[in-house]
């Protein structure tokens, strides 16, 4: 798919003071020029993100690159939400179409297109009740939203900022990480002779976000397979990581 939109608002917050709650001192400086301004600095910064991740994996083999969750999707949803912490979410699902005081942003680069949509506490109240003193509820802000398939989940806490400098950290972070994870799951199919569809399921439920569906997966695809537990579920690059060593193992 090639890139040939611009950057157009398909809707308009008329009448509406966004009321995002302390999410970063970029966003805080930016509401004394209004939601507009607001808005543009996001979509600025996950235009900066997209095209880090972009740059980071332009070496991988070409239908290496395309499998790549932002590349392979072509056009996903990313929400930027408030609740204390400002959470932006990239996900392969649709959303309806936005109604006011609902707002989304449409752009490109090259193979990945996205719809950013701005939600806070007026157009989604649930954030409004979400606690995030210590750390990012990242669970419960996507249950507020209704997202289940994650590609990618940032959360800014009070204090940062939306900077190009950020944006190319965690987008070049995310590319890295989403090849690792690619390499990682070709590699487990070279070891797993005729365990192939366990492999296909573990890294739909990796990409999907499922904690405790990999652990379950993995258990399944290796019985018995130590370090893994439940509750709370292990971390799914070191569920990727036990499972790959196992089955170089020959387990």
């Amino acid at each position: 798919m090639a890139c040939a939109e611009p950057r157009v608002p398909v809707s308009r917050m008329e009448g509406q003071r966004s009321r995002m709650r302390d999410v970063s001192a970029t966003v805080r400086r930016m509401e004394g020029t209004g939601p507009e301004a607001m808005r543009q600095a996001m979509a600025d910064y996950v235009h900066a993100l997209h095209q880090a991740y972009l740059d980071a994996t332009a070496t991988l083999p070409p239908a290496e690159r395309a499998r790549l969750p932002l590349v392979a999707a072509g056009d996903i949803t990313v929400i930027a939400a408030g609740a204390r912490m400002l959470h932006i979410i990239g996900t392969v699902e649709s959303l309806p179409s936005p109604r006011p005081p609902e707002v989304e942003v449409r752009d490109c680069i090259d193979d990945i297109a996205w719809s950013l949509r701005f939600f806070d506490p007026v157009v989604a109240p649930g954030l409004g009740l979400i606690v995030e003193d210590d750390s990012p509820a990242h669970d419960d802000v996507r249950r507020v939203l209704g997202v289940r398939t994650v590609v990618y989940h940032l959360a800014i806490p009070p204090g940062g900022s939306l900077t190009a400098h950020h944006a190319q950290h965690a987008g070049t972070g995310l590319g890295h990480a989403h090849a690792a994870a690619a390499r990682d799951f070709e590699a487990m199919r070279a070891y797993a002779h005729d365990r192939e569809p366990l492999i296909d399921e573990l890294q739909a439920a990796s990409q999907a976000g499922l904690a405790r569906a990999q652990v379950l997966i993995a258990q399944a695809l290796i019985p018995g397979i130590p370090d893994l537990v439940l509750n709370p579920p292990t971390d799914s690059v070191q569920v990727r990581r036990h499972v790959l060593e196992h089955l170089r193992r020959g387990s």
